[in-house]
């Protein structure tokens, strides 16, 4: 091992041997395998076995030709002179993938040549510690080696990844060099974009958190993607990850990046391309090539030898450099390899990740999970994050269904009967215990209980029945039923969640009736999940049109306390938007019925002194479909259209298309949904817009827990859990409107309580109301 040259590239033991050693089939048939937590005690239990010498978490580090390899080892025993690498697994240890074995021994093997070179030991017996973690039995496979053996493999092992390393090194300095002399993609700065991109550059300088509110139409893509790059080489950021809410929006970032000079579709002169690799992160139900095929060498012809072409397909992807949809796919099928999994290898050496925020905040995410585990300088670009809140809280919430489970019973196999059916009871206990059947005040409804703490024995039966599932899977490994599966999967996640309850969560049940309930663990303040994933980011920019007021994100993101707020002045005056608010109208429950007459008026006067293209918010598809249908009956002459109940992307797409210039009509949409933000309809395509409804959640009793929750913690209950969110969804509507210099339009409020005092100080101030 050469300990004086210069480091050239640094990687740890575990990335190094997951590049050199696999080989083979891809194998990704389930197969339970411990929690985190299992893995964590499991190490505990082996290592406590061991004698008063043995060295646990031993720190190894060294050189193989200015490449620096480093990690901790498990364990070793100076008394027998013995190495261990310690894994925890589920199940027949026969099942496992050859190449997961092969892994383990490659990496005992490069803890063993560090261990030799540093203690000056001439021989070791390695081995490989097999703990299963159901019957706490240690399966001990050993092997020995000489220091000179050892060593042959840590520098065979160093030379296939040096050449893989000088490349990432040179393209490390290439991409710096590049970015550096990074020039903005356009002429000049639309309004509003200089102060953007000024305040995210000094956000990346100083590691701080950017709460920034931005106007819609003036560029916010491009002018928080340009000040990022242009810092990553100045501040050392090793990867930067564009997060977003939903697919346009990774579109409109990679046409950004695209702009910036990343991708040369259009020129055959690639080496004018900006050397930045870029990948879009898809879904694996997106990506799967053969969904009808279990994900293993003997049923999928991407699944085998999949380990033995990748490192052709890889050093194609990172030639490619663009790495979209498209292009990964292709670079995937070219070379016969799984386009899903390929991606998921390509986020290790790709500079810029455009993905879904699930993607650094989930609890199991990869990005965060790859930022950690090499110890990146990692920056984030969160889009639309005024819909962040929502987002994370459904990531950390979770749900059973008493239903679901009932028939799993009926229908389990006969080893699983027993732990389902205590499992079964204890659900008759809790329905049992809060009140069965439905409310007595609402006839017909649900009953809805918060419960105070949570079940503590369903929990055990549900951990018991959690046992025998993922004992029985362990045992019956990609042949089992795929129901099973999935309830599994639920039940799993439910005790994670579990395990972590506290004031930022409620448990609560919902009782239908007829042996129906549902048992949920609802996050309500997700700051206390996410917190830590932004003081882990080298630099988290979060942007969005509507982010006021900044006190609410910060407080139920979990944002840290010297986040930076600015707010950005619209480039719009108010002479471009007619802001009127119609008091005589209330959309309250109790007034739907009444509303209706005033509300056709009003659409259909102000269509007749304008004609052309508007759009129509409501808060319900019942009450849109109320307005509808009463302005069939006395206007069937005006042209309307409306969404429907889970649209397709074609029926969608169709929607959309009626907004075309020189058309007429009304379309109807709901509030918060598909057409309520993140659509473009510039100039004639949409002169204005009718909004009936503060866009409030429903006054239900979730929504009043939440709101007792919220004030008890924040002392903002109404606000946080009604008023803000409402109004956001408002404003996102209205932005449809007026998306740039030329357009003029007109906004209709149709709700008395916009004229009330807490409500217009959270519209946007440029608005002059009428």
């Amino acid at each position: 091992m050469d300990r004086a040259e210069t480091p050239l590239y640094r990687v740890a033991v575990r990335a190094l041997c997951d590049f050199t050693a696999r080989e083979g089939d891809l194998d990704h048939r389930f197969t339970p395998s411990p929690s985190a937590r299992e893995g964590i005690a499991g190490h505990a239990l082996v290592t406590g076995r061991r004698g008063k010498s043995y060295e646990r978490e031993i720190a190894l580090s060294g050189r193989y030709r200015g490449l620096v390899v480093s990690g901790r080892a498990d364990g070793f025993d100076p008394a027998s002179n013995r190495l261990e690498e310690i894994k925890t697994h589920r199940g027949d240890l026969s099942r496992m993938a050859h190449n997961q074995r092969a892994l383990h021994w490659a990496q005992v093997k490069v803890y063993g040549a560090l261990l030799c070179a540093e203690r000056g030991l001439e021989s070791l017996t390695l081995a490989l510690v097999y703990l299963d973690i159901a019957s706490e039995r240690e399966t001990l496979l050993t092997e020995e080696a000489s220091a000179s053996e050892l060593s042959a493999f840590f520098e065979a092992q160093c030379g296939r990844f040096l050449g893989w390393a000088e490349q990432e090194a040179q393209h490390r300095q290439a991409r710096d060099t590049a970015l550096a002399g990074l020039g903005f993609p356009h002429d000049t700065f639309r309004p509003g974009q200089r102060e953007l991109a000024e305040s995210v550059y000094k956000a990346a300088a100083t590691r701080r958190c950017l709460l920034v509110q931005a106007p819609t139409g003036i560029g916010k893509t491009v002018a928080t993607l340009f000040p990022m790059l242009k810092a990553m080489p100045r501040q050392g950021i090793d990867r930067l990850a564009f997060l977003t809410m939903k697919t346009p929006g990774r579109r409109l970032a990679l046409d950004a990046l695209a702009r910036l000079g990343a991708a040369d579709a259009d020129s055959q002169e690639t080496q004018l391309r900006l050397p930045l690799r870029v990948q879009e992160l898809v879904a694996r139900s997106k990506a799967c090539e053969h969904p009808d095929k279990a994900c293993h060498g003997d049923a999928c012809p991407l699944a085998a030898g999949f380990y033995d072409r990748l490192p052709a397909a890889r050093q194609a992807a990172v030639a490619r450099g663009w790495l979209d949809r498209e292009a990964l796919r292709e670079v995937a099928l070219e070379h016969r390899v799984c386009p899903y999994y390929l991606g998921q290898e390509m986020a290790h050496w790709s500079d810029v990740c455009v993905g879904d925020v699930n993607h650094y905040f989930d609890a199991s995410a990869l990005l965060h999970g790859l930022a950690q585990a090499n110890g990146w300088r990692q920056a984030l670009l969160v889009d639309e994050a005024h819909n962040l809140v929502e987002r994370a809280r459904k990531m950390y919430s979770a749900e059973l269904d008493q239903r679901a489970l009932s028939r799993l019973h009926r229908q389990a196999p006969a080893t699983l009967v027993k732990p389902l059916g205590r499992l079964v009871r204890q659900w008759q206990v809790l329905v049992r215990e809060q009140g069965g059947g439905t409310d007595e005040g609402r006839p017909g409804q649900p009953a809805y209980r918060v419960l105070e703490e949570l079940p503590g024995r369903f929990l055990g039966a549900l951990q018991q029945a959690v046992a025998a599932i993922t004992d029985y899977l362990a045992e019956h490994p990609g042949g089992a039923d795929p129901v099973l599966q999935e309830r599994l999967f639920e039940a799993l996640a439910f005790m994670r969640l579990a395990e972590s309850f506290g004031d930022h969560s409620l448990c609560d049940l919902t009782l239908y009736g007829r042996g129906r309930a549902l048992l949920g663990l609802r996050n309500l303040v997700p700051a206390d999940f996410l917190a830590l994933r932004f003081t882990q980011a080298h630099s988290a920019v979060l942007f969005s049109a509507t982010l006021s007021p900044p006190g609410y994100h910060r407080d139920l993101l979990g944002l840290p306390g010297d986040c930076v707020w600015r707010s950005i002045a619209s480039p719009f005056h108010a002479d471009q938007l007619e802001v009127r608010i119609n008091r005589d109208i209330s959309t309250r429950l109790r007034d739907r019925q009444v509303s209706l007459d005033p509300i056709v008026a009003e659409l259909v006067g102000q269509y007749r002194s304008r004609p052309g293209l508007y759009l129509a918010f409501f808060s319900s598809f019942a009450y849109l479909e109320s307005v509808t249908q009463r302005l069939a009956q006395r206007h069937p002459e005006l042209p309307h259209w409306s969404q429907t109940r889970g649209m397709s992307e074609a029926e969608r797409d169709a929607f959309l298309a009626r907004f075309r210039a020189g058309g007429q009509g009304i379309g109807f949409a709901v509030l918060g949904g598909a057409f309520g933000e993140g659509i473009d309809l510039p100039g004639e395509r949409l002169i204005g817009a009718f909004i009936a409804t503060l866009g409030l959640p429903p006054f239900d009793a979730f929504s009043e827990a939440l709101k007792a929750r919220l004030d008890a913690r924040f002392g903002c209950g109404d606000a946080y859990a009604y008023r803000i969110p409402g109004l956001i969804k408002v404003i996102q509507a209205a932005g449809r409107v007026i998306r740039g210099p030329q357009d003029r339009g007109t906004l209709v409020l149709m709700d008395d309580r916009f004229q009330q005092r807490e409500v217009r100080k959270l519209l946007p101030e440029w608005w002059r109301m009428a």
